[in-house]
């Protein structure tokens, strides 16, 4: 799909809509790279709070417009007020509740979220592709945590995520040192789930999006829970906190019909209820 460049200064979009039981959000500001100015960060915030209670839904797919997925936020944009001295205190009052919190939706809402990285995924665009469940990107995508050559701490959680999926050797080098990480690179160190050709990109995303979104719906988001949960628990108050998630899954369509499925020797036919 083609999009023409929006003009300087737009304010750019968040383009969300239903393919099924798949929900797919795009950022749109390609004349930015599709860094975010404080609606877009809105947008998301509101359609992934409607995501978490969407019954219907199965999977989230995130996707920049253009060729590059996000390049962080618009700090330029969001921090004018119009030539007056913000407040003492701004940012923390106003990011637990835009940036930090799309993270966090991503992180607990129970449905796979699958992203498509091309080209740029810098600084929260970095962070949100890390904090999707899955992240397919092409090879010579650029994953980028520039916070410190901006003169500024990491935020978006890229102090949690990074050490967690690459170790804190690795996680040094991106946050403290600002080093660029290929797609090729970010799969071999585990920061991302698949690399693929530029080219192959889509169809990969695509793949990853059916068999998710025929899976069972309930047991994913609580496996999905239960490792969020896992993160800061005691091997005991994870074995608790699965016994429950078990009994929960249990009282399902779906287990009932994957239990079906083995016996007769076939593949099961999720309905994600």
């Amino acid at each position: 799909m083609s999009h023409e460049a929006d003009p300087p200064g737009a304010d750019g979009s968040v383009t969300v809509s239903r393919d099924g039981a798949v929900l797919r959000i795009t950022l749109d500001r390609t004349s930015r790279r599709n860094s975010l100015t404080q609606l877009m960060i809105g947008t998301l915030v509101d359609a992934l709070t409607d995501a978490a209670v969407d019954d219907s839904l199965r999977a989230i797919h995130l996707r920049g417009a253009g060729d590059h997925f996000c390049a962080g936020v618009d700090w330029v944009s969001i921090n004018s007020h119009g030539g007056s001295r913000p407040r003492a205190g701004d940012l923390v009052r106003r990011i637990p509740h835009a940036a930090h919190r799309v993270i966090e939706l991503v992180g607990t809402v129970q449905l796979p979220v699958v992203c498509s990285v091309r080209g740029w995924a810098a600084g929260f665009g970095c962070n949100l592709a890390l904090a999707a469940d899955f992240s397919v990107a092409a090879t010579d995508a650029v994953f980028w945590e520039p916070f410190i050559s901006r003169g500024f701490s990491p935020d978006s959680g890229s102090t949690w995520l990074l050490p967690r999926l690459v170790g804190l050797a690795r996680a040094r080098r991106m946050l403290l040192l600002g080093e660029k990480v290929s797609g090729t690179d970010a799969a071999n160190w585990g920061l991302i789930h698949h690399a693929v050709a530029h080219s192959g990109l889509d169809d990969a995303a695509e793949e990853l999006l059916d068999r998710l979104a025929n899976g069972p719906t309930a047991a994913i988001g609580l496996a999905k829970q239960a490792m969020a949960f896992g993160q800061h628990a005691t091997l005991p108050q994870s074995l608790a906190q699965e016994l429950f998630n078990l009994e929960l899954t249990c009282r399902t369509g779906d287990f009932k019909e994957g239990l079906d499925a083995f016996r007769q020797r076939r593949t099961p036919k999720f309905e994600g209820r």
